[in-house]
């Protein structure tokens, strides 16, 4: 009975962090087990170092946003890129791309970069479905790239699974995959412009520069923050102080966008959004927990090898499987949940589980704008007042190409693990 409250509740829209803390009280409950244990873990999630990153990344994410710095972002790639043959798209999908990495979530990209995108790439000629499908889909794959949140988690929950897994790893890992599925929707943009001759703007260096000094002080640092974890002179907590320091001194002492009466609001917001993963987080371990004490991911193993016997079949339904996890489930609760029971899967056919990891966060990045249940084709159908079965089909050629993109990812272990 209790159980399908909670079912009746998550399907009707209650915050999984509420849904998740019910789950861990009753499953531990009905065990016998003492619920001062789920809060031990609570407890026990405080002390890794890593987590520290979050909040902070998140509060870096969320300063940017509040700023100017999405419009000046946006003139300096329409100055670089503009003048090639679908060059604004690149623009767009570049844009949509580095703002999701700050900020963690396509969805609040949407928000934030739809109203300058939208009415950018119809004037310059691209039709409304394919500007849709862009902005919708276009900027996922900021999933794979530092600081994205998800790409973070991942690590916190992989590692006590495998010691084979670190965030830095995670880190040098994605960097191949996402710069290759940006050259692939890159392609695509270049192909559908000529097709349509959509008409190119003329190179003008003297914008370029002047976009370029406007956006002097935020472009240093995703370099800054690349240049230094890559190097190794910079852990991940490092960047993430790195990150909000630079952004609070940039957005609200030096360009002063950012008002100090605002400043509560935003870091309430950002804080809002960790803590609701925070609780999930600790909620999922418990419920991990809880799963090996119950030897799931043995009877899950047994239960699979039975039936899967190859390498390329495993790789198959896991694929499968993953995408529709990622359209009908948050990518934060998702990596939670699963990634306990999926290392060890992936272990047994002999996928290295920061190769798996890849494979993971491209299926899930994918899974935002999947049909029929997407986040982002709600996020979008509401951004932009268009109907949800038009926003699938203005999708599903951007999805295709990440599906391409995924398939090399999969059966190309090589370019994960190459500088890892």
């Amino acid at each position: 009975m209790t159980l399908g409250i909670i079912l009746v509740a998550a399907v009707l829209g209650a915050p999984m962090f509420a849904v998740f803390a019910a789950l861990a009280w009753h499953v531990y409950a009905q065990d016998g087990l003492a619920p001062a244990l789920i809060l031990n873990e609570l407890n026990r999630l405080a002390t890794l170092p890593m987590l520290r990153a979050m909040p902070l990344f998140a509060l870096g994410g969320y300063l940017l946003a509040e700023s100017r710095a999405p419009e000046r972002l946006l003139r300096v790639t329409r100055a670089a890129f503009g003048w090639l043959p679908g060059g604004l798209a690149m623009v767009a999908i570049a844009a949509t791309t580095l703002f999701t990495a700050f900020t963690g979530a396509s969805g609040v990209t949407i928000v934030a970069l739809g109203g300058l995108l939208l009415p950018a790439l119809q004037r310059g000629g691209y039709g409304e479905s394919f500007s849709l499908g862009a902005i919708t889909t276009g900027g996922n794959l900021g999933v794979l790239i530092v600081p994205s949140l998800p790409l973070i988690l991942y690590g916190i929950i992989a590692g006590p699974v495998s010691s084979e897994v670190t965030i830095e790893r995670l880190i040098r890992a994605s960097l191949g995959p996402a710069l290759l599925g940006l050259f692939l929707l890159f392609t695509f943009s270049a192909l559908r412009a000529r097709r349509h001759a959509v008409p190119r703007a003329q190179f003008d260096a003297r914008e370029l520069w002047a976009a370029l000094w406007e956006a002097r002080w935020e472009l240093p640092l995703p370099i800054l923050l690349l240049a230094g974890i890559y190097s190794g002179r910079l852990v991940l907590s490092d960047a993430a102080a790195v990150t909000a320091a630079y952004a609070w001194v940039v957005e609200t002492l030096i360009l002063r966008e950012v008002r100090w009466n605002d400043l509560a609001r935003i870091v309430r917001e950002a804080m809002i959004l960790v803590g609701g993963v925070l609780i999930i987080l600790g909620m999922g371990m418990a419920i991990t927990n809880w799963l090996v004490d119950q030897e799931i991911p043995q009877r899950l193993l047994a239960l699979v090898q039975g039936r899967v016997h190859t390498r390329v079949g495993f790789l198959i339904i896991l694929n499968l499987f993953l995408l529709a996890v990622g359209c009908a489930m948050d990518i934060y609760t998702a990596i939670v949940v699963l990634v306990p029971l999926l290392i060890p899967l992936g272990q047994a056919y002999e996928i290295h589980p920061v190769h798996l990891g890849v494979i993971t966060l491209t299926n899930l990045a994918i899974g935002y704008s999947t049909p029929p249940v997407g986040m982002n084709l709600f996020i979008a159908a509401l951004r932009f007042q268009q109907p949800l079965l038009r926003l699938a089909r203005a999708s599903l050629p951007w999805i295709a190409w990440l599906l391409i993109l995924l398939i090399i990812v999969t059966y190309i272990p090589g370019l994960s693990l190459a500088g890892t």
